[in-house]
């Protein structure tokens, strides 16, 4: 993995490899494990929204300050 091998590089090109590498990753339509590793992870980050965007009432009287 050349991409392992290679010392990370500070800046935009270390942003730009981070983001690449974080696709690849994300992508890789062959390996269930990661599949499954983002899947989940999507998954949890959606839970964790809607629990926390459940939390406001919209409707509720504000309180005056």
């Amino acid at each position: 993995m050349s991409g392992a091998a290679k010392k990370a590089s500070s800046g935009p090109s270390g942003v730009s490899e981070w983001i690449s590498s974080a696709f690849r990753f994300a992508a890789d339509r062959n390996d269930f494990r990661r599949n499954l590793l983002v899947n989940v992870g999507l998954f949890a980050a959606g839970v964790w929204v809607a629990r926390n965007l459940s939390d406001f009432d919209l409707m509720s009287p504000q309180a005056a300050t």
